[in-house]
């Protein structure tokens, strides 16, 4: 049976200070929290969603089909981060479109919708702002933060900025910063918003459209980079639509007609992504993961920048996820083994990308099932 979830709001009036110098007042976060929070308030287990994603980390929504939470194979009664035993909690991240304020919310100061006034924020300033969610909540201490993508990135922040309140850190297809390339996906991607015809400079609202064709693109590009190459010739290779393919001569000949499969489910997913997500969001998120750094204070030494955390470390990779390669998990690994910290890691031989740290592989829920086992075992004692 599915849990059913409730998303919550809680109000901060007063400021957060920004990475960037600036501050957000008067702002909302929503949340959700699955399972119970036990008497000695040590089983408490944050979520960090990723680029796209939400609070609904888990569960449905009551009458709602098809409401699954992004994260419902991972987290549940009896599932690898077992709701029976910890109390779970996904945040809306700051600037997000789901919930927590962001740009598309008025900005108490001038009475006007935000748009693309909204303030650049960071890794840094959304684990500032978790934490005082979670001081709301009554919880000192987590006994895990746990994210995939963008939200191992916050994970592994967690472990920096409040060392003291983090017994276990889950890091999965993640990474200590992002490579020339995948920064270089991030601005394709942004300018094909900035650059479309509706986006009137982030201001959009004001003008009662969408840009659509920008978020489009972008979307397309993201997903192309979230999958394997082995996994879109085994789901697409060259195949054509139906339509093309009942053509005589094989193909239409045309430069500007959908024609190959592969096309046809890219414009697909990126006419459902421009629906549903904002344009100003997509933009202040992509940037967040471009400036996230740790060791960038420490003149690139990561070994001296994690020198700060002191929990426990789980971290996955994906033999085939070239977004956020094995490699940069290793490297992680070995800056924690230099400063002697406990740490597990686990390399998934899977094919399905980046993707892969949302799927059912069975090896990987079987690691993170039994981390998490040993943290409540820990915790009994």
């Amino acid at each position: 049976m599915s849990l059913i979830a409730t998303p919550q709001s809680l109000h901060f009036q007063a400021p957060l200070p920004l990475q960037s110098g600036a501050r957000i007042r008067g702002y909302d976060l929503t949340y959700e929290t699955y399972g119970q929070l036990n008497a000695a308030r040590d089983n408490a287990v944050l979520v960090c969603h990723a680029l796209n994603a939400s609070h609904h980390v888990a569960g449905v929504y009551a009458g709602q089909d098809k409401s699954e939470g992004w994260w419902d194979n991972m987290i549940g009664p009896g599932k690898p981060v077992d709701t029976d035993r910890f109390f779970v909690i996904g945040i809306n991240n700051l600037g997000s479109c789901f919930g927590s304020t962001g740009p598309m919310h008025v900005n108490p100061d001038t009475g006007r919708v935000y748009g693309a006034d909204f303030p650049v924020v960071t890794v840094e300033d959304w684990v500032d702002a978790q934490a005082r969610l979670l001081d709301e909540l009554g919880i000192p201490q987590l006994a895990a933060v746990m994210g995939g993508s963008l939200g191992g990135m916050q994970a592994l922040s967690w472990t920096l900025q409040y060392p003291e309140r983090v017994r276990h850190a889950v890091v999965v297809a993640s990474a200590p910063n992002l490579s020339a390339e995948n920064i270089a996906f991030n601005e394709v991607a942004r300018r094909a918003i900035v650059t479309d015809p509706d986006f009137h400079g982030g201001h959009f609202y004001e003008h009662g459209v969408l840009p659509r064709r920008g978020l489009r693109i972008a979307r397309m590009i993201g997903h192309i980079t979230y999958l394997s190459d082995d996994v879109m010739n085994e789901k697409f290779g060259r195949e054509l639509r139906q339509a093309v393919a009942e053509n005589a001569s094989g193909y239409k000949y045309s430069t500007q007609d959908v024609e190959f499969q592969i096309e046809s489910y890219l414009r697909h997913q990126g006419d459902k992504f421009s629906e549903y997500f904002d344009a100003n969001t997509y933009l202040l998120i992509t940037r967040a993961l471009d400036y996230f750094d740790p060791a960038r204070a420490f003149d690139g030494n990561l070994t001296r920048a994690l020198a700060r955390a002191a929990c426990k470390f789980l971290l996955v990779s994906f033999s085939t996820d070239w977004r956020f390669a094995p490699a940069r998990s290793r490297e992680i690994v070995k800056a924690l083994l230099e400063n002697r910290r406990a740490v597990s890691y686990a390399e998934i031989d899977a094919p399905h990308g980046h993707d892969a740290f949302l799927l059912d592989d069975p090896r990987y829920m079987g690691v993170v099932r039994s981390y998490f086992d040993g943290i409540a075992q820990g915790a009994a004692a």
